[in-house]
């Protein structure tokens, strides 16, 4: 399978011309019965030799670490992320494979992470007998400090990951360590700040999908590397803005009544009408579970108590279905409500390029 960005770089290198380029994603256009852009393509594999890959290359990590925990707890880390680089030179630079790229972008930064955390374990009864000199029982704030400075220096090593081989996912996961780094500062000089944990999350899972939609605005059509980088960011906040907000409701913390299970339904609705107008479908994947809780308490409360789960299932999974075969048809009308904001959206309908 070949991305846009590829079929581009195709064009770039004159292997192809770029009416050719045209015609054939007109094609796959017309043989799916829907754009390319709507179908929110992103490489996982090019074949399976990514698979036989990423089993080899996870073999090779896994006993770098080993044998760095065997000297140093920090070695561990640090030598699972200078193989993880070291393999992306060929893998990822080189060769571009798909599923390769994204399990050696984790393990870097993983690895990049593990070695502060092992440093701050082997050191572990010095820190804490300074912390308790200089803070008493009242650790919190080095703990959030340190955190911090994990965080931050993960993602400068995630920046630097991007620099060298510009891997889609390292945007989403360096976004990720700068979240950390924000969490870490409220619970460390905020008292009592994981009480209402949810509520930073819930902001940084905004603006983490106002930069997604950033990235989204540049390509909208999604031919380039852009749109992938944009598909992972979406994925990234999805879970924070759904799940911090249905936990902010309290959906689990007790049994809901018809009122609490309306209202998440009328949330679900409300993410798929952002989902179908930035034709992203990460938000209705991570609020599904919440959804699904609400419809079964409704059937419950209807007196289905044995058949509740079945109902809920057949419910849901039909109405995703519908809204997946009609995906076109409901974006068509639910964009042309939005007047002039259409314009910075992905363009509704089959795409026929000039």
């Amino acid at each position: 399978m070949y991305s846009e960005s590829d079929i581009d770089g195709a064009v770039a290198a004159g292997a192809i011309t770029r009416e050719a380029a045209t015609a054939l994603r007109d094609h796959i256009a017309l043989s799916q019965s829907a754009p390319a852009v709507d179908e929110e393509h992103f490489r996982l594999l090019t074949g399976f030799n990514d698979i036989f890959v990423s089993i080899a290359a996870a073999a090779v990590l896994v006993g770098m670490a080993w044998l760095g925990q065997s000297i140093t707890l920090p070695l561990a880390g640090a030598l699972v992320a200078a193989t993880s680089w070291g393999l992306a030179e060929y893998f990822t630079r080189t060769r571009r494979m798909a599923l390769p790229s994204i399990l050696l972008l984790l393990a870097f930064v993983g690895g990049v992470g593990a070695a502060q955390v092992g440093l701050i374990v082997i050191n572990g009864d010095a820190l804490e007998a300074w912390a308790k000199l200089h803070f008493g029982n009242h650790p919190e704030p080095v703990i959030g400090t340190l955190a911090a400075i994990i965080g931050a220096v993960t993602a400068f090593a995630a920046w630097l990951h991007w620099r060298r081989f510009m891997v889609p996912i390292t945007v989403a996961a360096g976004a990720v360590a700068v979240v950390g780094v924000m969490l870490a500062m409220v619970v460390g000089y905020i008292p009592h700040a994981q009480d209402f944990i949810y509520a930073p999350i819930l902001v940084a899972g905004v603006v983490m999908f106002g930069l997604a939609m950033m990235w989204d605005a540049s390509d909208r059509e999604r031919r380039t590397r852009r749109a992938d980088v944009a598909f992972w960011l979406h994925l990234a906040a999805a879970p924070m803005i759904a799940h911090a907000l249905f936990q902010l409701l309290g959906v689990f913390d007790a049994p809901i009544g018809v009122g609490m299970a309306v209202m998440v339904i009328a949330l679900y609705i409300a993410f798929a009408f952002v989902a179908l107008a930035v034709d992203r479908r990460a938000l209705l994947v991570s609020s599904l579970a919440y959804v699904l809780y609400a419809m079964y308490s409704l059937f419950q409360g209807a007196g289905a108590v044995e058949l509740a789960w079945a109902f809920t299932a057949l419910v849901i999974g039909s109405a995703l279905l519908l809204l997946s075969a009609f995906w076109q048809t409901t974006r068509a009308h639910i964009v042309g409500l939005l007047g002039g904001l259409a314009n910075r959206l992905p363009p509704v309908g089959t795409i026929v390029h000039t």
